[in-house]
C-alpha cells in the first residue's frame, strides 16, 4: 500500500509517498481502509521537528474516515464494513489504511460523507473540549470565537449554536466571514479591520464576552482581555510565540486564562467527547466543511496551505 512517510525533520518537502509493507490488526485493533484524510496544524509541527523524540521513519496524521477492512481478536464494538471516523491511528492516519486501536474509532452515520469524517477528529473534539469541558460554557453566554474560519472554530461554531449560546464569530476574508455566518454565528467581525474587537461591547450590551476561544494567542490574548465580560474565561486554543499582556486587565473582571491541549484529555473525557460528536453527526446540528480536497500526494501542498491566513474550512487528502 501506499503512504507518506517522514524520515527527517523539515519543510513540506519531507513528506514522501512510498510503497510500505500491508498492514493486518492484532488483538484489540481495527484495520482501516482510508477514503479521506485530515490535515491538521499539529501535523505541520511534528513534521517540523516540534517533538524530537518521535521515531523517524513515520507516517503523520491522526484524522481520517474510512471503512474496516478486518477486526482482530476480542474486537466487539465493530465488524468488517462498518464506516467510521478516527480519532488517532497507530501506524499514521496518511496513508491508504491505518492500524487504530478499537477505541480510536468511531461510527461514521451514512448522512456524513467521508471527507467530512475526515474533519471530525482533531477539529470538533478541540472545539468541544474547550468549550465545555474547559470554558464550561453555559445556554444564553455569549462566545467569541477568534478565528472562526477554520476546521476548529467552525466546529466551535455549529457546538455554541446548537447548545444555545450566542456566537460572535471573526475571519479575515469576505468569502470566511460569509462561511461563518452560514454555520450559525449570530454576528461576525473583520479581524483585519481596525478596532473591529470594539465592537464587541456594543454587540452584548457593554458587557463583553463570557468565552472566548482563542486560536493565535500570541497576536490576540491582550486584545481578548480587554473585551471579556466579568468572570469571563479566555480558553488558549493556538499560539505561534510569546505575548506580552497587562495582568490588571484580567484581575479587573476576574477573568481566567485557560491553557488546552486535546492530548491531554483523559480517556474518560474523549469517550465522553465523541459521544456527543457521534449524536450532533446523527441529528444533523454537527456538520464539517470541507475546503479542499487534494490526493494524498499533493500532502506537502497541504502542509502548505493548512498554515496560511485566509484559509477556511478542513483541508483533505484523498488516497
Amino acid at each position: 500500500m501506499k503512504a507518506i512517510r517522514v524520515h527527517q525533520f523539515g519543510g513540506p518537502e519531507v513528506l514522501k509517498l512510498e510503497e510500505v509493507p500491508d498492514l493486518r490488526p492484532g488483538r484489540g485493533e481495527v484495520l482501516v481502509r482510508i477514503k479521506a484524510i485530515g490535515v491538521n496544524p499539529v501535523d505541520t509541527y511534528r513534521r517540523a521537528g516540534s517533538n524530537p523524540d518521535l521515531l523517524r521513519p513515520y507516517t503523520p496524521g491522526s484524522d481520517a474516515a474510512g471503512v474496516i477492512e478486518a477486526v482482530g481478536e476480542g474486537v466487539r464494538r465493530f465488524k468488517t464494513g462498518n464506516r467510521v471516523y478516527t480519532s488517532g491511528t497507530l501506524t499514521g492516519a496518511y496513508a491508504e489504511a491505518a492500524l487504530c486501536e478499537e477505541g480510536q474509532v468511531h461510527p461514521l452515520p451514512e448522512s456524513i460523507s467521508f471527507e467530512q469524517g475526515a474533519a471530525i477528529g482533531v477539529p470538533y473534539a478541540t472545539a468541544y473540549r474547550a468549550l465545555f469541558q474547559k470554558a464550561r460554557a453555559v445556554p444564553g453566554e455569549t462566545v467569541l470565537v477568534h478565528g472562526a474560519t477554520g476546521g476548529v472554530g467552525l466546529a466551535a461554531v455549529q457546538l455554541g449554536r446548537a447548545a444555545g449560546m450566542i456566537l460572535i464569530g471573526t475571519g479575515g476574508s469576505e468569502k470566511g466571514r460569509a462561511l461563518v455566518s452560514d454555520q450559525g454565528a449570530h454576528h461576525v467581525l473583520d479581524h483585519r479591520a481596525p478596532g473591529y474587537l470594539d465592537e464587541v461591547r456594543g454587540l452584548t450590551g457593554g458587557r463583553g464576552a463570557d468565552v472566548i476561544l482563542e486560536m493565535l494567542s500570541n497576536v490576540n490574548l491582550g486584545k481578548d482581555l480587554k473585551v471579556a465580560a466579568e468572570g469571563g474565561r479566555v480558553v488558549i486554543i493556538g499560539s505561534r510565540g510569546s505575548v506580552e499582556i497587562n495582568p490588571r486587565d484580567a484581575m479587573s473582571g476576574d477573568l481566567t486564562i485557560l491553557g488546552m491541549m486535546l492530548f491531554n484529555a483523559t480517556a474518560r473525557e474523549l469517550a465522553s467527547i465523541h459521544a456527543a460528536l457521534g449524536a450532533g453527526l446523527e441529528n444533523g446540528t454537527l456538520r464539517p466543511v470541507i475546503g479542499e480536497k487534494l490526493p494524498l500526494a499533493e500532502a506537502g501542498r497541504a502542509h502548505r496551505e493548512v498554515m496560511e491566513p485566509g484559509s477556511y474550512g478542513k483541508i483533505v487528502l484523498i488516497p
